[in-house]
């Protein structure tokens, strides 16, 4: 009996030790308030690189990359590592562009990102574009 009392009273302390580990160890989370113009300026990033991915599934700009030698996996790609600015600005030039020239605006536009990633030496494609960071 005094086995099982001695085994009963050592079990409860390493269970109110553990117990009082793992509450005071535990993280709190933190809940705070999230701006709509914040979710709004991230919505339209993603909104912003759809379209243009969207513009690139067209077959007449896949079939002008390809004579360029540029694949598709690579703008994709490039459209990835722009940022929010540069997809605004890049957006607002397609949605100016007159209605005949959209295919020639997105192929003119892929090229524009072919150099900026060139210039910011994340490609190199273009021999003639030096990284400006070198």
């Amino acid at each position: 009996m005094t086995f099982m009392k001695s085994t009963q009273r050592y079990l409860s302390i390493m269970l109110t030790a553990l117990f009082l580990l793992t509450t005071v160890t535990s993280v709190h989370a933190q809940a705070s308030m999230i701006g709509t113009q914040d979710v709004i300026s991230q919505e339209q990033v993603s909104v912003d690189r759809e379209a243009l991915k969207s513009m690139l599934s067209d077959e007449a700009v896949q079939e002008k990359m390809a004579s360029m030698g540029v694949s598709s996996d690579q703008v994709e790609q490039r459209i990835n590592s722009l940022t929010a600015d540069e997809l605004a600005y890049f957006n607002a030039q397609l949605d100016e562009a007159p209605a005949g020239a959209g295919i020639l605006g997105v192929i003119v536009l892929f090229l524009v990102i072919f150099i900026i990633t060139d210039l910011l030496c994340a490609t190199n494609v273009y021999k003639f574009v030096n990284c400006i960071n070198r």
